[in-house]
């Protein structure tokens, strides 16, 4: 730290937040034992990877802050800085190893810091790490959290996609919802009208009925009229039938007055 310290405040300082997680995870992976409950191991193991994942971050800065100052040192401090970048990748690497084993033990597929379809061929190289070189061991860990970073951004993508379709589907339903309302409004006006129809036509019928009825009654007058017409003019001297007021009587009558009327 010291040594650091000396070279870069900045170096030092991610040096430092980097020991600190590191002794997080030597301590949690050690509680990690004694823990018997399936669900605090894996809570347990998320907040693990959580450091993990931050030392990830960390030693990528670490690494660009001495690309970016290793024009001022010279090869001494350069390799003993990239010594000890490759010391830091080791020791993630390690525990990466012991989460993947905790997570294989537990069955525990939920949080995964480093997939991909060459997981397995990564993980054989941790578990070897010990016999790589310092250009593969700083390889495989870039790789190791490229990979990482990667399965973040996909999962960043599933989670807005599926927000997208959570939004779609809302509109979808809200635009099916005021549909139905319309259609609802629709046959309410429908059987409003059907029964306004009803009423009419009971009321025409009424009317109908009345007017027969009227009709009859005049035929029926018309008829007595004509019948008794009829009747006088075949009876003229029948005194049961009384003339028809208005109507003028009968031509044999009417020639008897004339003639009395002479003498």
């Amino acid at each position: 730290m010291d040594q650091l310290s000396a070279i870069s405040e900045e170096l030092a300082e991610i040096d430092g937040r980097i020991a600190d997680n590191f002794r997080a995870l030597s301590n949690g992976f050690q509680k990690l034992d004694k823990i018997k409950d399936s669900s605090r191991q894996s809570r347990q193991l998320e907040e693990l990877t959580d450091k993990m994942r931050d030392s990830k971050r960390l030693i990528k800065e670490f690494d660009k802050e001495v690309k970016a100052l290793e024009s001022n040192f010279d090869r001494e401090t350069t390799k003993m800085l990239n010594d000890k970048k490759q010391s830091m990748i080791k020791e993630l690497n390690s525990y990466v190893a012991l989460k993947k084993q905790y997570a294989s033990n537990l069955q525990n597929k939920k949080i995964e810091l480093f997939e991909g379809a060459n997981e397995g061929f990564a993980e054989e190289n941790v578990l070897l790490a010990s016999s790589m070189t310092n250009q593969q061991l700083m390889d495989n860990g870039n790789r190791m959290m490229d990979e990482t970073d990667q399965a973040i951004e996909r999962g960043k993508k599933v989670v807005q996609e599926t927000l997208n379709v959570g939004t779609e589907t809302a509109a979808a339903l809200k635009a099916q919802t005021e549909q139905m309302s319309r259609i609802v409004n629709e046959l309410d006006s429908i059987h409003f009208s059907i029964k306004r129809a009803s009423q009419l036509v009971k009321e025409i019928g009424r009317q109908v009925a009345t007017d027969k009825c009227i009709m009859g009654l005049l035929f029926l007058i018309v008829a007595g009229v004509v019948a008794i017409i009829i009747v006088k003019l075949v009876h003229p001297n029948n005194k049961d039938i009384r003339d028809i007021p208005g109507l003028a009587p009968p031509a044999m009558n009417r020639r008897l007055l004339w003639s009395q009327s002479r003498s």
